[in-house]
């Protein structure tokens, strides 16, 4: 399986350098990948780096909590999109998911969608803190909302995607919008079951090993996801 067009080469840790997002969209650049997933300082950046590219920029948006206003994630994501970003990925409000106040969840959801109508928004419900009737509840309040795609992690929790929860989104979700897989996606095999599940698009920072036929690195693992 061709693999480079389903990864978001990803770098959000909180040390990356501007040598290590240049290194980051090289490696996007050589290997074809979809697109890379940065924090939104590096998308002026990454946008310089990546022109004629066929690249996409994406970023990130309240993250890695959730827990700030819908109106600062909608201005976040905004101003993100004014420096050239192509895709927002926000993290919900885990809280209220928690609580099942689901109207709550959608309207987070809705006042991101609102602020770049143009961009693609994928929504973080961060399944490894959420049962599954939460998930169910998560993924429909982000649809309903108007996500482009459902994402399962931001790689900074207690776990990443699995299959389960993939097959679960991918249930719910019945065609109105795509499933990330982000998180845990170490080797082809496990990039090749999540597609397999459901997923149209992979989070990882470790892309180069994948379309390589190798495991994630030690570099790549530091890198997040």
């Amino acid at each position: 399986m061709q693999l480079a067009p389903y990864i978001d080469h990803t770098l959000l840790k909180a040390t990356a350098t501007s040598a290590d997002i240049r290194q980051l969209c090289a490696e996007a650049r050589e290997h074809q990948f979809y697109a890379v997933c940065v924090n939104p300082v590096f998308v002026p950046l990454c946008v310089a780096e990546l022109e004629g590219s066929g690249v996409k920029v994406a970023t990130v948006c309240g993250f890695p909590l959730g827990a700030v206003s819908s109106e600062q994630k909608a201005l976040e994501a905004r101003l993100s999109a004014e420096a050239g970003a192509d895709e927002v990925d926000m993290v919900i409000h885990i809280g209220a998911a928690l609580e099942n106040a689901w109207d709550a969840v959608e309207a987070d959801v809705r006042a991101v969608r609102r602020a770049i109508p143009e961009q693609v928004l994928k929504v973080i419900i961060e399944t490894c803190y959420l049962s599954d009737d939460q998930k169910r509840g998560a993924t429909e309040a982000a649809v309903r909302g108007g996500a482009d795609f459902v994402k399962t992690s931001t790689g900074f929790g207690t776990g990443g995607a699995t299959l389960e929860d993939v097959r679960l989104m991918h249930g719910v979700i019945a065609g109105r919008a795509q499933i990330k897989a982000a998180g845990g996606v170490r080797s082809p095999a496990d990039a090749e079951a999540m597609i397999g599940a459901g997923a149209t698009r992979l989070g990882t920072s470790g892309g180069v090993a994948l379309v390589a036929g190798g495991g994630q690195t030690g570099e790549a693992q530091h890198r997040g996801y």
